[in-house]
């Protein structure tokens, strides 16, 4: 395999923090829309959602673990 002939970009600093409560409060929204809606819609959605916000939760819990939270707040 050749040689690269550029050199990788450093990394971006990406706040995860934001991105997670972000897309968690998408999937609040989607639910809160889907609860409205009420039988119209095929529950698998509903859980899907709820699954969504779960998961969001316990990758904070993660986040918290590691002392990203805790940089987040400086």
């Amino acid at each position: 395999m050749p040689a690269p002939t550029k050199q990788a970009p450093p990394p971006l600093r990406v706040d995860t923090v934001r991105v997670v409560l972000a897309g968690t409060a998408l999937w609040t929204v989607a639910l809160v829309v889907l609860l409205l809606l009420g039988d119209r819609v095929d529950r698998v959605w509903t859980w899907t959602c709820v699954a969504g916000i779960a998961l969001a939760a316990v990758g904070l819990g993660i986040m918290h673990r590691q002392g990203q939270l805790d940089r987040h707040e400086d």
